[in-house]
């Protein structure tokens, strides 16, 4: 079987969670494969995302490391079985491999958790605004259109079937940030508080005010299916994102949210009339920018 040429990121998570369920045990690569019965440069490929492990011999390696939860070992199969199409794939070389990765990983995903200090996080962008965000600027994308396109499909996970809760966490800088000018961020502003309406979506502002602390500055996703076990950390960087899926990054990254949520304002609720607002929140904040645009 040939190696794969690109390796996708729910391949590369498949491989480094084999690969961490083999160490866990303390089985050597040789013990693992011949378990599963095949050689250890194959089990090496395995866990490096490079080719496929027949489900069978999955069960076989599971088996042998001890794996006693069925949930774990359906999503496993699942990522395995995986054939990795979906809308995303109408856009292969027409957008990075890091946006086709995010989307995959976006549909795969039961809670999407996520913190920007700079920018309106990208599910919630309005067109405009995307635009204002690619002025001037070549995407890595094949071109603007493609990028905008791509971005404003993704959006459609919001409000699809089996649609994830969706919590984000928004520094003030962002909102003070005026891409496009006042009316595309009055737009966008009222954007905001319109997908806060819907019952899968929390949006919180992180107010200049709060006390800061470390890792304020770095924007990530946290993305999370149904077994927690498999849950993902995207980092941005300017070249390339990051991916960490270690228990103890996301540990700390589910300790790095929860600490945001608790120190931002509370969610945007638009269905609360202004008299009820005792103290400060993050719809009263929205409404005062919108005010002074």
């Amino acid at each position: 079987m040939a190696l794969r040429t690109q390796i996708s990121e729910r391949q590369r998570r498949l491989g480094a969670e084999l690969r961490r369920l083999r160490d866990s045990r303390g089985v050597t690569t040789s013990e693992a494969a011949a378990a599963a019965g095949f050689n250890s440069p194959f089990l090496s490929h395995i866990e490096a995302g490079r080719t496929a492990v027949a489900t069978d011999r999955l069960h076989r390696l599971c088996a042998h490391y001890e794996v006693s939860s069925a949930p774990y070992l359906e999503a496993l199969v699942a990522m395995s079985e995986s054939s990795g199409k979906g809308w995303w794939s109408a856009y292969k070389g027409r957008a990075t491999q890091y946006a086709l990765n995010l989307a995959e990983l976006e549909a795969g995903s039961a809670r999407l958790c996520s913190y920007e200090p700079l920018l309106i996080p990208g599910l919630l962008q309005t067109e405009d605004y995307i635009r204002a965000l690619f002025d001037g600027v070549r995407p890595q994308h094949a071109t603007a259109e493609d990028a905008i396109a791509f971005r404003l499909d993704r959006q459609k996970i919001l409000t699809a079937e089996g649609a994830p809760t969706v919590h984000t966490v928004v520094h003030e800088a962002a909102l003070r940030m005026h891409y496009g000018g006042p009316e595309v961020m009055r737009a966008q502003f009222l954007h905001l508080i319109e997908l806060a309406r819907l019952p899968n979506v929390t949006i919180q502002i992180f107010p200049f005010r709060a006390r800061t602390f470390l890792g304020v500055s770095i924007p990530f996703v946290y993305a999370a299916p149904r077994v927690e076990e498999l849950a993902t950390v995207v980092l941005e960087h300017p070249n390339e994102p990051v991916y960490r899926d270690t228990e103890e990054h996301l540990s700390r990254y589910r300790a790095l949210f929860d600490r945001l949520k608790s120190s931002a304002l509370a969610p945007v609720d638009p269905s609360t009339a202004p008299e009820s607002h005792a103290v400060p929140d993050s719809l009263m904040l929205i409404q005062r920018l919108l005010y002074d645009l």
